[in-house]
């Protein structure tokens, strides 16, 4: 009798487009599931040179971006590829598609734009955000796939406030959701979703790379840092209220920004109109290396945003020995423990970030030193590579 080989698990994960060197997220997980035997096809919507080399398959949705006449041709052989090549998952999807009151038009566009996906085989079908399942909900079962949907902050709190009641359709299905925090399970349960389709999984580090061996910074002038795109989210406005705080109270600070964005100018002109701009400094984007190197050489690493899901970024200045201070956004008082591996202030609230950060500065410093040890081995412990893609591996299996 011939025996049945035993296949592995096909992970099919959908984002906009191949991660990106910085997006070490994606690229971790699937490095991951990869090590446990996991196959794994990356779906995305856009796809560049210099793509093709990634460590997984790779399908790219056509371009139907344009009204021309390679649009249309492609939009013609999706429709052929529905018709003749796997007409079952095509017809399951649209009758799905009609269930949900879709309309007629919308659903032949469905599955115009979804018939790269259709055309694979896959056991899991995990959209890597939120708004990536929108009219795609319907698209898993019609490949008798599992279906699972990673939640992050943007997409959680913001995407439903630009575009009214885009989840309506989604959170009726049942289909397992991964989030980045416990605050994020519970808000999520809010929309009468079971807990036990919902998984925190946080994100997790190389707490190898980010280890340093250096003393904290003993420079007479305060270095205090931030690693984060220049968007109104990361609170950088209120920051700055905070620092020229401390510039009145004569403190002596240099305050370094890591990450580019289109708020730069608004950013730079609050620093010039509040009297700081002459403290701050502006590097952009920086390789992971380069910024390893600027945190060792600060202090107090700050991440005071109005939203945020958890932040790697933090996690990564904790390993490395920075007192940091955060606002209560979201995940933040997750990752970090209040009083106990750094400091949690409540937003939008730049006197008492302010006066946090003088206290900081005049803890003695064997309570500095606690606060650092206690953070380093929390992470080390907590928030490492390995916890995390056993996690995704046991997310799969249950």
């Amino acid at each position: 009798m011939k025996q049945k080989a035993k296949k592995h698990k096909t992970i099919g994960l959908v984002l906009s487009t191949v991660p990106k060197y910085s997006e070490t997220f994606f690229r971790n997980k699937i490095k991951g599931l990869q090590k446990h035997g996991f196959e794994v096809i990356l779906f995305v919507d856009y796809f560049k040179k210099g793509d093709a080399d990634f460590s997984c398959k790779i399908v790219a949705a056509n371009n139907y971006s344009s009204v021309s006449y390679l649009s249309l041709w492609h939009s013609f052989k999706a429709l052929v590829k529905s018709a003749f090549i796997h007409p079952a998952r095509s017809l399951r999807l649209f009758r799905l598609n009609k269930k949900d009151k879709v309309t007629f038009t919308n659903n032949i566009k469905q599955l115009v734009l979804n018939q790269f996906i259709l055309a694979e085989n896959v056991d899991w079908l995990h959209f890597g955000f939120g708004m990536l399942a929108v009219n795609r909900e319907n698209v898993a079962n019609a490949m008798h796939a599992k279906m699972a949907v990673s939640f992050r902050g943007f997409d959680l709190y913001l995407s439903p406030l630009k575009h009214k009641n885009c989840y309506k359709v989604l959170f009726k299905k049942a289909i397992r959701y991964h989030v980045l925090s416990n605050e994020m399970k519970h808000d999520l349960m809010a929309y009468a979703i079971n807990s036990n389709q919902i998984q925190v999984i946080t994100p997790a580090i190389d707490t190898k790379l980010f280890q340093s061996e250096k003393s904290p910074s003993n420079s007479k002038q305060l270095q205090l840092v931030t690693v984060a795109r220049q968007h109104w989210k990361k609170g950088f406005i209120y920051t700055l209220e905070a620092l020229a705080y401390l510039k009145q109270k004569g403190i002596d600070f240099q305050y370094t920004i890591i990450g580019a964005g289109s708020e730069q100018e608004r950013i730079t002109f609050a620093a010039y109109q509040l009297g700081v701009l002459e403290n701050i400094t502006f590097t952009g984007k920086l390789p992971q290396e380069e910024v390893k190197a600027t945190l060792e050489q600060s202090s107090i690493y700050i991440q005071y945003s109005i939203q945020e899901g958890f932040c790697n970024a933090v996690l990564e200045a904790q390993a490395l020995g920075l007192l940091c201070v955060v606002s209560n956004a979201e995940g933040l008082s997750e990752n970090i423990l209040d009083k106990i591996t750094g400091w949690v202030v409540p937003k939008r609230q730049p006197i008492l970030l302010a006066e946090k950060i003088i206290e900081i500065i005049n803890l003695p410093e064997d309570i500095k030193k606690n606060i650092r040890t206690t953070a380093i081995e929390r992470v080390k412990n907590e928030f490492n590579l390995e916890k995390q893609q056993d996690e995704f591996v046991r997310f799969y299996q249950n």
